[in-house]
């Protein structure tokens, strides 16, 4: 029994579901639209702005995608709906961002700025020089361009530089201490 693939998904108003050929589930609302391919083992059903995954069986592959179906329909519905965002911090001495046009570009200790160009259907803010928010409707997209811009300094534990989710935890390390080398 799948814990969350049973739980019904209640569309909000101003959503639009529709599952097309191949069991591809298209999701339009008021912030865009999206399309994903749902495994064909499982039925997607619409009744009375309830949208129900079910499966016809109890084989270790259908219920494997039970549940991740269910949250990927979710996923879209809410991304529709209010959409998704990451916040990021810049930590370290002459570390920022800003915004330029459709390019951010950050500043991160190398001799020259890191230049990234904001994908399709993502956008990002930097509301001040240390803070980078990405923003966008499809959940797998900000979260990979998050990983992306977090990549380029990740979070080192002996001095916590680096560029960091917000709330994250960096655990610290001590350095080197000062003994003397014997000889």
């Amino acid at each position: 029994m799948s814990r969350i693939g049973l739980n019904p998904i209640t569309l909000p108003a101003g959503v639009e579901v529709k599952v097309g050929d191949g069991n591809v589930v298209f999701v339009k609302g008021p912030k865009g639209e999206l399309q994903e391919k749902i495994s064909d083992l499982l039925k997607i059903e619409i009744k009375d702005g309830v949208l129900t995954v079910a499966r016809d069986g109890d084989e270790a592959v259908k219920r494997s995608q039970h549940g991740l179906a269910r949250t990927l329909i979710n996923n879209m519905v809410v991304g529709v709906t209010e959409g998704y965002q990451k916040k990021l911090e810049l930590i370290g001495v002459g570390y920022k961002a800003e915004k330029k046009g459709k390019k951010l570009v950050l500043n991160l200790g190398y001799s020259h700025p890191v230049e990234l160009e904001d994908p399709e259907g993502i956008e990002t803010e930097t509301p001040d020089a240390n803070t980078v928010i990405v923003k966008g409707i499809d959940k797998a997209k900000v979260g990979n361009y998050a990983a992306d811009i977090r990549a380029w300094r990740k979070p080192e534990p002996y001095k916590g530089k680096g560029i960091r989710y917000e709330g994250e935890y960096v655990r610290r390390k001590e350095g080197k201490t000062g003994v003397a080398a014997s000889s």
